[in-house]
């Protein structure tokens, strides 16, 4: 079920560490300090810290110095720098959750999850839905893995991030787990989206209307009613989300999978597709620029690169 929590009441300590400041962890940042809260961020990146202090956010330059920060927040681009990240967090006193809104993995968060707690710390797996636009506006979806008692410690800072909009999936590491599925599912439906525009094209229908009378039909899909009208065939492919990215969670996805012993054969010919599309468009390009793969007639002649969120 959907948890709606209560808002913060004015006792409460809203001091938190924003670990990762590429555009999602950046634009969370933002948004929390925007609402009150005390923000300061870490990124090896001087750039990425360069464009949180221009929003009037506070950053340090060793992770260790917002060790013991009540809430912390990571927002990385894999499961090995979580790992990475987490034990000097832990070495501190002070904190009374982490909440990891990186599209991680399921043993990486079960595992960190289990440290934690052995040290009186909440540590919940909450990779988020939403892209930039839902991070700024305090209103992603949150797919929530952890105990209980480690997601209600967790509360004050997902509800911050989500309006309420944050699912408590079950145990620690199902969060990762739902995430991956939703977006293997997203890479299988802009694979298809774009077959099927590309078919629409050369029997001489407008791709545009095409997609918008399938969105208002069963075969609608966020596809086909918003990422190809709004990011390919407008030529923008300004998602904001690296192509890179969606390549990896589709192959994760395909290998937690394997490790359940499922083999489910359409997520794997589309994660074939994503490598396909970054070996030939490379990691930096707008995920949505896969169509410049899988249905060539609808996009522009000449792929741009595109930031690459940490």
């Amino acid at each position: 079920m959907t948890t709606t929590h209560s808002a913060q009441t004015p006792g409460e300590d809203r001091a938190v560490a924003v670990i990762g400041l590429g555009a999602m962890g950046g634009a969370m940042a933002a948004s929390l300090h925007g609402t009150g809260w005390t923000v300061r961020g870490f990124d090896p990146s001087p750039d990425a810290r360069r464009a949180v202090e221009e929003n009037g956010i506070e950053t340090v330059t060793e992770l260790s110095a917002v060790a013991g920060t009540p809430y912390v927040l990571l927002s990385l681009p894999s499961a090995r720098i979580v790992e990475q990240t987490v034990p000097t967090l832990l070495e501190a006193g002070g904190t009374t959750a982490i909440v990891d809104t990186s599209t991680s993995e399921p043993a990486t968060s079960r595992t960190l999850a289990a440290q934690a707690a052995e040290r009186g710390i909440a540590f919940v797996d909450a990779p988020v839905s939403g892209g930039r636009a839902g991070a700024a506006a305090g209103s992603l979806t949150a797919f929530v893995g952890g105990t209980g008692a480690a997601v209600e410690a967790a509360t004050p800072l997902l509800q911050a991030l989500t309006g309420g909009a944050s699912e408590h999936i079950g145990d620690p590491g199902s969060g990762n787990v739902v995430k991956l599925l939703n977006n293997a599912l997203a890479a299988a439906h802009l694979v298809a989206a774009g077959e099927a525009l590309e078919v629409a094209v050369a029997h001489g229908v407008d791709p545009a209307i095409a997609a918008a009378s399938i969105s208002r039909a069963s075969g609608a899909s966020w596809a086909l009613s918003a990422m190809y009208p709004d990011w390919v065939l407008s030529g923008t492919y300004d998602s904001g989300f690296a192509l890179g990215l969606m390549a990896r969670d589709a192959a994760l996805a395909c290998d937690i999978a394997s490790s359940a012993e499922r083999g489910p054969a359409l997520f794997e010919h589309a994660s074939d597709q994503w490598q396909e599309a970054l070996e030939r468009l490379g990691p930096s390009a707008d995920f949505t620029e896969i169509a410049r793969v899988v249905a060539p007639s609808l996009t522009d002649p000449a792929p741009r690169d595109t930031e690459t969120d940490l």
